[in-house]
């Protein structure tokens, strides 16, 4: 027998989109399809009901009562086509070090970015004309923040006459400034510097990394990562800083984890 958890009066009375969005199915044979006007799926977060229904699509296009509803409706597509562009440009990284819930974390993110826009009104505020520096310390690993990960003293400099994006981080000992998994032999520092036009949906992307790294306790080379993008541009620049793990084997560097443990932030961001 399948039973659901407390939120089930809820769905009886109609109200669960007042009160709580969905419940949590908590029996031994959960099942997915739709009973009595109530669906039953899979998610990562386990196995969910909720009930179906909801407004008529044209009474909301046309209802001034649902004016507002519509002018968040605009700003979430918003954030969530210009979080995807985003992601696009940094595909080449983030595929190295990102986590589940990342394009929800980011979407979310964007739209506090859409929403510090004070040039449009609501409905048409844009991530150009709002505060795209809201995106500095954007970890894309919840689970290995660079934060958390690399304590080496680093400078990271937007200079937009010029289009360089650079990262210096003078020598430093990794066992003691860069934070390692059980059984990590080597690391490697990846970055980016990307310009993104999210009007036209297009971008100018250039990667950079350093030689893989033993981690020990010798101090390593000073490093600089060095980008390029548009001279003078007109668009929201951001400079990306991850780490990668490895273990050694047969004098062969293995990924660590699938990338569990990479990370991988946007250390600096010039909105314009």
């Amino acid at each position: 027998m399948m039973r659901l958890n407390r939120a089930v009066p809820l769905l009886q009375t109609g109200k669960l989109l007042k009160c709580k969005p969905m419940a949590k199915q908590d029996g031994i044979l959960p099942i997915k399809g739709t009973i009595d006007n109530i669906s039953f799926y899979k998610t990562e977060d386990g196995y969910l009901a909720r009930k179906k229904g909801g407004v008529d699509a044209k009474r909301m296009a046309t209802d001034p009562a649902f004016e507002r509803t519509r002018e968040n409706g605009a700003e979430f597509g918003r954030a969530g086509e210009a979080s995807k562009l985003l992601v696009k440009s940094l595909r080449s990284l983030i595929l190295q070090a990102s986590d589940s819930k990342m394009i929800s974390r980011l979407t979310r993110a964007m739209g506090k970015v859409i929403k510090a826009d004070i040039t449009n009104p609501r409905g048409k505020r844009n991530v150009i004309d709002g505060e795209a520096e809201l995106l500095q310390d954007f970890e894309f690993n919840i689970k290995g923040k660079v934060a958390a990960t690399i304590f080496a003293v680093y400078d990271a400099n937007i200079n937009r006459v010029t289009g360089q994006l650079k990262i210096d981080m003078p020598s430093y000992v990794p066992k003691q400034m860069i934070t390692a998994p059980a059984s990590t032999t080597h690391f490697q520092l990846i970055s980016a510097g990307v310009e993104v036009d999210f009007e036209k949906k297009t971008f100018v992307l250039d990667t950079a990394a350093s030689g893989v790294l033993p981690w020990d306790g010798a101090l390593t080379p000073a490093l600089s990562l060095v980008h390029t993008v548009t001279v003078n541009s007109t668009h929201p620049l951001f400079l990306a800083l991850g780490v990668l793990f490895f273990k050694e084997e047969g004098g062969i560097q293995y990924p660590l984890k699938n990338g569990t443990f990479n990370g991988l932030a946007l250390v600096k961001v010039n909105g314009l």
